[in-house]
């Protein structure tokens, strides 16, 4: 005879209600040492093909030929019928001026690219962890979660590398207070832009995450938001501002998906009180 759902449901949310505090520390270190490892494979992996990540990730966006110019130079051809948005040449000489400097890059883009490979199984840990301390209507509510924090982290990393790579990177090499002197950056300091701009884009990306936990918490209303529309906006033009390059195009390229996410988070929030009307 089937069991009564309720009674199902009621056990369900006293799964974790049982287990002990070591009981939990030790599922959570259990979690920690699988990401981990899953994490380091990856990291030895991308280390393996260093020349590769090096050749065809970083030094895309100096590279004429990178898919972003081309894109852009057809736009120019088919909006203005001539060339003036087209990159012909980036004067760029990388330089190393430290002994341990390659070795250093390399592990650093091997650390970024393992990362970012990792992040969809880094949040199914993640949601393998906090699951068992949710009831059934939260685990309903939260369907699907893993999937939309992978897309908007890749969505945010291809974006902040397609886009505000290149154009940061022409706006400091273009950029010169005089003639008399001459733009040789570091390689690691082209390593340092193109990741930070890529992870932190993909990490902003997670925005209407983190306002759907705040809004599961009570922390934070549809109501609040949109009162505060025009304080949000300010606080997205500073994290441009930190995130990106000093320049305004960067920024306000960076400011507008920003801020259409945070509409985004807007919808979640209204879609979560909605839900939480229902079930009560």
């Amino acid at each position: 005879m089937p069991l009564d759902q309720g009674k199902i449901e009621e056990e369900e949310e006293k799964g974790t209600g049982s287990m002990s505090f070591f009981d939990h520390v030790d599922e959570l270190r259990s979690h920690i040492v699988r990401s981990v490892i899953v994490l380091i494979g990856l990291v030895i992996i991308a280390f393996t093909y260093i020349d590769s990540l090096f050749k065809y990730a970083i030094l895309g966006p100096i590279n004429e030929d990178f898919l972003t110019y081309r894109l852009l130079c057809r736009f120019s051809e088919w909006m203005y019928q001539d060339a003036r948005l087209c990159v012909q040449t980036i004067n760029l000489q990388l330089t190393n001026l430290q002994v341990q400097g390659q070795f250093m890059a390399a592990f650093k883009i091997s650390l970024i690219a393992g990362f970012i490979a990792s992040f969809p199984y880094l949040m199914w840990e993640l949601w393998r962890f906090v699951k068992p301390a949710l009831t059934s209507k939260e685990k309903n509510m939260a369907t699907g979660l893993v999937t939309v924090c992978s897309l908007l982290f890749f969505s945010g990393v291809l974006f902040g590398y397609f886009v505000l790579s290149p154009i940061s990177i022409n706006f400091f090499v273009s950029f010169q207070i005089s003639d008399m002197i001459a733009n040789q950056p570091t390689f690691q300091n082209v390593v340092s832009l193109i990741t930070v701009l890529s992870v932190g884009t993909g990490l902003l990306f997670l925005l209407p995450v983190l306002m759907y936990f705040l809004a599961r918490l009570g922390l934070l209303s549809s109501a609040f938001l949109k009162k505060y529309r025009k304080h949000a906006f300010l606080i997205i033009i500073i994290l441009s501002a930190i995130v990106t390059p000093p320049d305004v195009i960067s920024q306000g390229i960076l400011a507008i998906p920003i801020y259409l996410l945070y509409e985004m988070g807007l919808i979640v929030t209204k879609r979560v009180e909605a839900k939480r009307e229902k079930f009560d």
